[in-house]
């Protein structure tokens, strides 16, 4: 046991040095964010720190083995684009074709492949959107990783209080990571933004626990863990679609965009708001003796009804 946290300190050490040398790279390359019409900051900061999360795989196997090798080649994969998107724009179409073969190699690795193939094809899709939606939501300080957090947490209590699905440590390590990353971005100055290489790697590995989770139980009602964000991003690109507009253009229509731009919420309070709200939901679906199929379609008309009132009440502040 003493051995065991010896390791994870050391981990955490680690990836402490990792982010500063970082800092130090992104500075001397001019790797920034330069806030634009989406942006919900005013300020030039550094861009890509959520690299981190996959130097935290990096270490997970270092110290740990390589269990799952063909989930790690595609989050190099995925985190490369990212990360080199992230300092050059490139054509969605090389962004979409690496994405779909690092899920392909992730699939394996979750067990897909011992399913009927219409499941993969299903599964492509959903982590598909997924992945959009964690990327469409990474706008405000903190709300990436510490919704993040969230999610890895519940998914540790599922795997200890309910029933073993992968290995402990690689739970404890990405956590590590996220916290890393919020000691420099959950602040109302952020030191830093993940940048797609962090929101679209911490989504990869938050589907790959996910995926293995619901291949083993047979049960889609799990993605309840990422339900709040499932609902503002679905409702709000139905939102977009009724307002006829480019949903692949940048925007500020999110409801965590207009509470913190034009309902001047504080960043981090915006971020603890879905949070909780999050919190909430999972320890419903994991403490509650009602259905799950039942409780997942309740809180989503539930949570899709307050998005509704909300954006019916609050959105002529943006509009005007």
């Amino acid at each position: 046991m003493v051995n065991d946290y010896l390791i994870l300190g050391a981990i955490l050490l680690l990836l402490l040095a990792a982010i500063l040398v970082y800092f130090r790279v992104a500075n001397r390359y001019n790797i920034i964010d330069r806030p634009n019409e989406r942006s919900s900051h005013k300020k030039i900061t550094l861009r890509g720190g959520g690299v981190i999360f996959f130097f935290g795989v990096v270490l997970y196997m270092l110290f740990y083995g390589v269990h799952y090798p063909l989930f790690f080649t595609g989050l190099a994969l995925i985190a490369f684009i990212s990360f080199l998107d992230d300092i050059v724009k490139l054509k969605s179409r090389y962004r979409i074709l690496i994405h779909f073969a690092a899920m392909l190699l992730m699939f394996y690795d979750c067990g897909f492949y011992g399913l009927p193939w219409f499941y993969t094809l299903i599964a492509l899709v959903i982590s598909t959107g997924i992945i959009n939606a964690y990327n469409f939501m990474d706008g405000i300080n903190g709300i990436t990783g510490g919704y993040s957090l969230v999610v890895v947490g519940s998914l540790w209590f599922i795997n200890n209080c309910r029933f073993s699905f992968i290995d402990n440590n690689l739970l404890y390590v990405v956590a590590l990571s996220l916290l890393v990353f919020n000691i420099f971005n959950f602040r109302p100055r952020a030191r830093c933004f993940a940048g797609d290489v962090g929101s679209v790697s911490i989504a990869f590995i938050s589907l790959f626990i996910l995926g293995k989770l619901i291949v083993e139980t047979g049960d889609f009602s799990y993605l309840i863990v990422l339900l709040i964000y499932g609902v503002d991003t679905v409702l709000t690109i139905v939102h977009r679609l009724m307002l006829r507009e480019n949903i692949f253009r940048a925007h500020r229509k999110h409801m965590y965009q207009i509470m913190s731009n034009e309902l001047h919420i504080p960043h981090t309070t915006v971020s603890l708001i879905y949070m909780t709200a999050q919190t909430l939901i999972t320890a419903g679906y994991l403490l509650l003796p009602i259905q799950p199929l039942t409780y997942f379609l309740a809180t989503s008309i539930l949570t899709g009804t307050i998005y509704i009132i909300f954006i019916s009440r609050n959105y002529h502040l943006h509009a005007g």
